[in-house]
């Protein structure tokens, strides 16, 4: 897998904080914009990048826990889970989505991406966001792997004026079938959102970092994204 990653600051109101950025061999392609979940940019995100930046795509993932430590990395142990928890609660929504508009202004400025289009793409934590993001209109595209607590923002359903992909677990032990039910339900008469559920699938199936991966389901919903995003981007 060559690609040429490396971190980089970025500006805001705030101060700067870090963002890993994954180039793809041919060096430009369409942009996406990465989001973490609540573990930080450890190396599963990292992995995630390099992974689409192979497929062509110029990633970027910003580091959206930098006001409480720059870089937090966080495992899958009962320590880490407890830490991931504090951090998600500490952190304000309204200003991790400014700073995913500082990361995308950043992302549409490189060279690499030029006048290509960039999409959103997010897991747990960072599906959330990537849904948030699309109903602010800062993309092309966005996908959402196990977006929790989009069930309790269907509110911001009508301004979804791109499409839209998201992926849930049949067994997700952390959002209930009933809530991927009636965002399905909401999204029924929007031809622009798919939604993928994949048997037997728990929460972060797609982290092979994890005890709850579940490698068909990772497989089958990389398949559903990179065929998205190509159609798309």
């Amino acid at each position: 897998m060559e690609t040429n990653s490396q971190w980089i600051d970025i500006d805001t109101a705030d101060g700067k904080f870090g963002a890993y950025l994954s180039l793809p061999r041919g060096g430009k392609g369409p942009g996406i914009v990465l989001l973490q979940e609540i573990f930080g940019v450890n190396q599963h995100i990292r992995n995630v990048a390099d992974q689409y930046a192979a497929d062509g795509y110029v990633v970027i993932a910003p580091d959206l826990f930098w006001r409480h430590g720059a870089r937090i990395e966080l495992g899958y142990d009962e320590a880490g889970w407890k830490r991931a928890v504090e951090l998600m609660q500490a952190t304000d929504f309204a200003t991790a989505q400014q700073d995913i508009a500082a990361t995308l202004k950043v992302l549409r400025g490189l060279d690499a991406v030029g006048s290509a289009k960039v999409a959103s793409l997010g897991y747990c934590f960072g599906g959330r966001l990537s849904y948030h993001t699309a109903a602010n209109g800062l993309v092309d595209a966005a996908v959402a792997y196990y977006g929790g607590g989009i069930q309790n923002a269907l509110d911001r359903a009508p301004e979804i004026k791109v499409p839209l992909l998201m992926h849930f677990g049949a067994a997700d032990s952390h959002i209930p079938q009933e809530a991927v039910k009636s965002i399905a339900e909401t999204f029924d008469s929007n031809e622009q959102v798919e939604i993928h559920v994949y048997e037997g699938a728990e929460h972060g199936f797609n982290c092979n970092h994890r005890a709850s991966y579940q490698q068909r389901a990772s497989a089958q919903a990389h398949g559903h994204s990179l065929v998205f995003l190509g159609e798309l981007l």
